[in-house]
């Protein structure tokens, strides 16, 4: 009986393990962008669409004061935003034209090219890409594909009726959110965690969620609290500022 036992533990253990599924995960602004993207993209919105709508900036203030006070949560903010720089219901065709032609700009102009390059080098070392970011996602998948990165987890853009609005239809994928939210990505995509290595690069502290789900961590561009947390943790650091 001991024999068989030991023939059958045998075999077991040489079987075959699952190979592992081998994930880059990149934060946005500020870790691959030189600057936070939200905010220009709606000047940019505005300045090539509608400049009247600069008029509407001094409504803000309130919604600002109350944000600030913390009185209103990131997601209300964002969406007052939107509709002062957008409207309450823009055209999809007129979004997508906008999200494109800001994409366009930020790769020319708007992106680091040392983190460019590491998501190529990534890509061909046989990783898979993936974009996890705040903003909004029908503008950064409009720059991830420009990319060649195929996956993003981004706060969820609202449409009805063939228009883009301002609400916000899931979690703002932010802190703990945006952990829940890759996490449900790789549940849709038949990744299990124990059979993937996560390697995730951000800049803030804010991510420290998704830096503890990860297997690597790498702080890029770091805040100052972020390359403090980085330094105590023993973190690699990458910073790419001039």
């Amino acid at each position: 009986m001991a024999q068989v036992q030991r023939q059958t533990t045998d075999a077991a253990s040489s079987a075959p393990r699952p190979q592992k599924e081998m994930l880059s995960v990149f934060d946005l602004d500020r870790t691959l962008t030189v600057l936070p993207t939200y905010t220009p993209f709606l000047w940019f919105a505005m300045r090539s669409r509608a400049p009247w709508r600069l008029l509407l900036l001094p409504l803000l203030l309130p919604v600002a004061l109350l944000y600030a006070l913390k009185l209103i949560p990131r997601c209300r903010m964002k969406q007052a935003m939107h509709w002062a720089a957008l409207g309450s219901a823009l055209p999809e065709r007129e979004a997508a034209r906008l999200a494109d032609r800001f994409a366009r700009h930020l790769v020319s102009r708007g992106l680091y090219a040392e983190g460019v390059a590491l998501i190529d080098a990534e890509r061909k070392a046989g990783r898979r890409i993936i974009l996890a970011t705040a903003a909004p996602h029908f503008y950064t998948a409009a720059l991830a594909r420009r990319l060649g990165i195929g996956d993003v987890v981004a706060t969820a853009s609202s449409w009805r009726d063939g228009h883009l609005t301002p609400e916000i239809m899931s979690a703002n994928c932010y802190g703990a959110d945006k952990r829940a939210l890759v996490e449900a990505f790789l549940a849709r995509s038949g990744i299990m965690r124990d059979t993937a290595h996560i390697r995730f690069y951000s800049d803030h502290a804010s991510d420290l969620p998704m830096f503890e789900l990860a297997d690597e961590a790498i702080a890029v561009n770091p805040s100052p609290r972020m390359r403090s947390l980085a330094t105590a943790r023993g973190w690699p650091v990458l910073d790419w500022r001039r």
